[in-house]
């Protein structure tokens, strides 16, 4: 009997971790390689709902040898996304959020109804997710109402991020918009040390004074200064940090679902909310007659499908790379992306009436958001990867 055990034992060595108490293995880690390769290739023939039911399982015959060819390949490790994947995912956000926040500004100089859009772009992202499925172009699960019902809150803070970001849009500069959303490390920290995780190391905390310092800086020199878009923007920024991205990673991760189809869940669920604030605000349905005027440009129009199209492509890259890598990539990758954005805010659509001290703490700001960048950086690389755990990781873990 002892002998049987210990064959067993020893068969089972190869694909069994570590079992410490608080010790999760790597391959529970949710989605894995092989469900955002299907993702990133658009390979329609594999199904990313059963791939990623797939992936919660740890794998019998390739547990350190990625899985099979694919994984090893894609991956140094099972359950891990690999190098290039995390980086196609980050790089992906960081262009979208930059083109998004130049096509909605355009189109808020022309069309001020931010609620409207927003519903438009959530219309649009359903249908095409819908027609999407019918054509074969990609597969997921049938509607589920529990899942629906976990997936509610992520629905209510995402949408309440979005709405108040457009609403600072249509007030604030595009350098000065991006400074205020820069202080998205210092919520992140805020929301860490509220759950208990602790003081950051002394750089993240002396980069994200820098970063807040910059913005108050920056702030005083604004010849442009509207308080409702400053009060907007912070608003979005504690929505968009300490509740959405960490609520998106944790329940994309325990329910096992695609981006797709947390693109799709979030744009059904918000739908009844977006329709009851542009009705119960009086902004409907005298938007959609404004709307109807303005769409008689051909120049308008074409914003406005861009707009919807890079408001899908946005929340797929910002699901995606917050599934695939993790809430701190999310925002570094938004606090990086914001450099090329404060420069081309200067000069496009009409530019901005400079002032010295609006310079310097641009300048302050952009540093502070690089510094945080680089200090989150060498803190995660001299962390041991299986006892990681910092303010941004992943929670489910």
């Amino acid at each position: 009997m002892r002998k049987r055990e210990a064959d067993g034992h020893a068969r089972s060595l190869p694909h069994s971790h570590s079992t410490k108490p608080g010790f999760r293995s790597p391959h529970s880690r949710v989605p894995s390689t092989g469900c955002s390769l299907v993702l990133a290739s658009g390979d329609p023939s594999v199904p990313p709902v059963h791939v990623a039911a797939a992936c919660r399982k740890p794998p019998v015959a390739s547990a350190r040898r990625g899985y099979g060819r694919t994984g090893g390949e894609m991956g140094t490790e099972a359950g891990e996304p690999s190098s290039l994947l995390s980086l196609s995912a980050a790089f992906s956000y960081g262009i979208a959020s930059m083109a998004m926040v130049f096509v909605n500004k355009a189109i808020l100089m022309q069309y001020v109804h931010s609620m409207t859009l927003l519903t438009l772009q959530q219309i649009a992202t359903a249908l095409i997710i819908h027609f999407g499925q019918v054509l074969g172009v990609s597969k997921r699960k049938d509607f589920s109402i529990a899942t629906g019902r976990k997936l509610l809150p992520v629905s209510i803070f995402y949408n309440a991020n979005v709405a108040f970001a457009l609403a600072s849009l249509k007030g604030v500069n595009i350098p000065m918009y991006i400074a205020i959303k820069r202080l998205t490390p210092l919520a992140v920290l805020v929301a860490g040390c509220l759950r208990g995780k602790g003081k950051p190391p002394t750089q993240v905390s002396l980069s994200v004074i820098c970063t807040a310092t910059g913005v108050l800086i920056a702030a005083l020199g604004d010849f442009s200064f509207d308080l409702y878009g400053y009060s907007m923007a912070l608003i979005s920024v504690f929505f968009q940090v300490t509740m959405y991205l960490i609520l998106v990673e944790k329940s994309g991760a325990e329910d096992g679902l695609s981006s797709v189809e947390l693109m799709f869940y979030n744009s059904v669920l918000s739908l009844p909310f977006l329709f009851f604030i542009i009705i119960a605000t009086g902004e409907f349905p005298y938007s959609l007659s404004v709307l109807s005027e303005k769409t008689a440009s051909l120049t308008f129009s074409l914003i406005l499908v861009i707009s919807l199209v890079m408001g899908i492509f946005l929340n797929f890259t910002m699901f995606w790379c917050t599934i695939v890598n993790s809430a701190l990539t999310t925002t570094i990758v938004g606090v990086l992306k914001g450099v090329g954005s404060t420069t081309l805010g200067f000069v496009l659509l009409g530019g901005v009436e400079v002032h010295t001290l609006n310079i310097i703490g641009l300048v302050i700001n952009t540093f502070g958001g690089v510094w945080y960048s680089y200090a989150k950086y060498m803190q995660k690389r001299k962390t041991p990867r299986k006892i990681a755990s910092d303010v941004e990781a992943h929670p489910h873990k």
